[in-house]
C-alpha cells in the first residue's frame, strides 16, 4: 500500500509541467531500487515485477484520479498549483543534501551541480514547436514522430529533474497527448491506437535509460548524486520560468500570488517534517534492531 501511495505520487508529477517524475522517485527515496528492478527483470523477475507492480497501479490510479481536477486546476489557477508542488521539492532538499553529503564532496562536484541545473533551466527557454495535429486527419509522419516522443518522454520521467510533461509542451505534443485521452469517448480507436504508439516509445526509452542510470549509481555514486541534487535544484526554478512561458502574467493577480506563496510555504514545510519524521523513526527502528541483536561478548559468555 505505501509503494502504490508513492507510485500515485510520481503518477500526478506525470501530468504537471516542470514536475519530474524521477525527482518524486528520488524524494521518495525509491530511485534507486527503481532503477535496480527495471535493469533487473530479466535476471530477478518475480522480485522486480513485484516491486514495480504496485508503483504501476498507484501511477495510473492517480493519473486516472488526478486528470480532471488537475487539468481544471491548470487551467483556472495554474500559478497557486505549480508553486504547490514547487514547495514539495523545496522542502525535501535538505534531506536530499545530507544524503549527497554522505559520499563526499569535491570541487568538481559544484560543476556536476550546475550543469544539470542550468540544463533544467534553458529548457524551458526554448519555444514550442507550434500545433500538433494528433486528430483523425493527422499527417502520416506523426505515426512516426508519436513513438519518438514517447522515447524523449520517458527519458524525462526517469532522469531527475527533467520533467516529461515540460518536454511534450517543448515539442508541442502536451495539449494534443492529452486530448486523446478525452477523444477515447468520440474516436476510441484512432485515440486508443496512437496512444499506444506513444507508449511503446515510453516502454522503449524507460528500459534504455533506466540501463545507464543503473550504470551511472554503481560506477560512479558521488558524482552521480551531486548531479542528481542539481537536477532537483533546478526544477524548482523550472517550475516558476515554465509557468511564464505557458500561461504569461495575465493569470497573476493578488489572490493568486498569496494563495501561491501560501502553497509553497505548506507544501516545504509539510516535505520537510515528514521527511524529517521518517528519517526519525528510520534511525530508531535501525537502533532498535542493533540493540536487540546479541553482542560478541554475550555470545562467547554464553559459549563458556
Amino acid at each position: 500500500m505505501i509503494n502504490i501511495a508513492k507510485g500515485a505520487a510520481i503518477g500526478v508529477a506525470m501530468i504537471i509541467p516542470g514536475v519530474s517524475g524521477g525527482t518524486l522517485a528520488v524524494l521518495l527515496k525509491i530511485y534507486d531500487k527503481i532503477i535496480d528492478s527495471i535493469s533487473g527483470l530479466r535476471k530477478h523477475f518475480f522480485e522486480s515485477f513485484m516491486f514495480l507492480l504496485p508503483l504501476a497501479i498507484g501511477a495510473v490510479l492517480a493519473f486516472a484520479a488526478a486528470y480532471f481536477p488537475l487539468t481544471w486546476a491548470l487551467e483556472n489557477a495554474p500559478f497557486p498549483t505549480m508553486l504547490l508542488f514547487a514547495g514539495f521539492m523545496a522542502g525535501s532538499l535538505p534531506k536530499l543534501f545530507v544524503d549527497c553529503r554522505r559520499e563526499g564532496f569535491k570541487k568538481i562536484d559544484v560543476a556536476l551541480i550546475l550543469i544539470p541545473l542550468a540544463l533544467v533551466v534553458g529548457l524551458c527557454f526554448i519555444p514550442g514547436m507550434g500545433d500538433v495535429d494528433l486528430s483523425e486527419d493527422m499527417p502520416w509522419f506523426q505515426y512516426i514522430l508519436v513513438p519518438i516522443i514517447g522515447v524523449l518522454a520517458s527519458c524525462a520521467l526517469v532522469v531527475p529533474g527533467i520533467s516529461g510533461s515540460m518536454l511534450l509542451m517543448i515539442f508541442g505534443y502536451y495539449a494534443p497527448v492529452l486530448g486523446l485521452f478525452r477523444a477515447i469517448a468520440s474516436t476510441p480507436l484512432h485515440a486508443i491506437g496512437v496512444l499506444a504508439l506513444f507508449a511503446v516509445g515510453v516502454v522503449i526509452g524507460f528500459f534504455t535509460i533506466a540501463k545507464i542510470m543503473q550504470l551511472l549509481l554503481k560506477h560512479f555514486p558521488r558524482a552521480t548524486g551531486w548531479a542528481i541534487f542539481g537536477f532537483v535544484v533546478g526544477s524548482i526554478p523550472a517550475i516558476v520560468v515554465t509557468f511564464f512561458s505557458e500561461y504569461g502574467e495575465g493569470y497573476l493577480d493578488a489572490l493568486m500570488i498569496s494563495l501561491g506563496v501560501i502553497l509553497f510555504a505548506a507544501g516545504a514545510l509539510g516535505t520537510y517534517f515528514l521527511t524529517d519524521y521518517a528519517q526519525k523513526k528510520l534511525s530508531a527502528e535501525t537502533k532498535s534492531e542493533e540493540n536487540s541483536q546479541p553482542s560478541a561478548t554475550a555470545g562467547d559468555e554464553t559459549d563458556k
